[in-house]
């Protein structure tokens, strides 16, 4: 009788555990644990308040929705990843911050609605994990881009725009746009297409960020960086590749 009682304590505790592993996530999402499986295997994650994801909760156009992550309340961030739970591709990009603030603001296609999380990775080994939901009629990631369907992005492809200004708290940010179609594959007869690496550097070669951007990322790519206060680089230069090979090279000045 005592082993029956022990192997139902069991199964019990077994079934309370997993509800609570269930229930651990804020965001109350049916794939947290599959997301858990496939960015943090065997990792210690915590979430976090410091992370934050600034995103609208309705997102009235799913093919380029605004996305902020901010993780500066942390110390010695090594990389943040960004995913979105229920995205036909969940992951949309990731970036080291290196010499620049663990921030980054750019747009995401959603293909319905969705948690948007955002991982950073601290010098101990720990994921910080913050996010928010986002409502959508979706469809962001299955409809062709624009420039596909335009002869003109081919003449442009990879242009850079950017500008630099100064905000009140000493620091600078950087905001540039990449013209490229980002097509995520899943549309028919529309190969996968995006941009794969951008790095950011300073007139003396010294890395000043590397962002990794994926299918999700909206077409056109529009990114804001935070630089920290002080001496500001008279030039950044914005470098990378496509996963064609398509080079992308290009100089802000201040």
């Amino acid at each position: 009788m005592n082993s029956v009682i022990r192997i139902a304590a069991t199964a019990c505790g077994l079934a309370l555990g997993a509800n609570a592993l269930a229930q651990s996530d804020p965001l109350g999402s049916a794939r947290w644990e599959d997301m858990r499986k496939l960015f943090f295997p065997g990792a210690r994650v915590e979430f976090d308040p410091g992370v934050r994801v600034f995103a609208p909760p309705v997102a009235e156009n799913p093919m380029s929705v605004p996305v902020r992550v901010e993780a500066a309340r942390l110390k010695d961030v090594q990389e943040v990843v960004v995913f979105a739970d229920f995205n036909p591709i969940v992951k949309a990009l990731s970036f080291e911050p290196v010499l620049a603030r663990p921030s980054l603001a750019f747009r995401l296609k959603l293909q319905q609605s969705t948690p948007v999380r955002a991982a950073a990775r601290t010098a101990d080994g720990v994921w910080h994990l913050g996010g928010t939901w986002v409502n959508t009629a979706g469809g962001g990631c299955t409809q062709p881009s624009v420039g596909s369907a335009s002869p003109i992005w081919q003449q442009r492809l990879n242009e850079v725009s950017a500008r630099r200004w100064h905000p009140a708290d000493g620091s600078e940010r950087l905001r540039f746009s990449v013209i490229h179609p980002m097509d995520t594959g899943l549309a028919a007869g529309i190969p996968t297409f995006h941009l794969e690496e951008l790095r950011l550097t300073d007139g003396e070669g010294r890395e000043l960020m590397r962002i990794r951007p994926l299918e999700p990322v909206a077409e056109n790519p529009l990114f804001t960086v935070e630089l920290p206060g002080g001496e500001q680089p008279a030039a950044i230069r914005v470098s990378g590749r496509d996963n064609n090979g398509n080079l992308v090279d290009s100089w802000v000045e201040r």
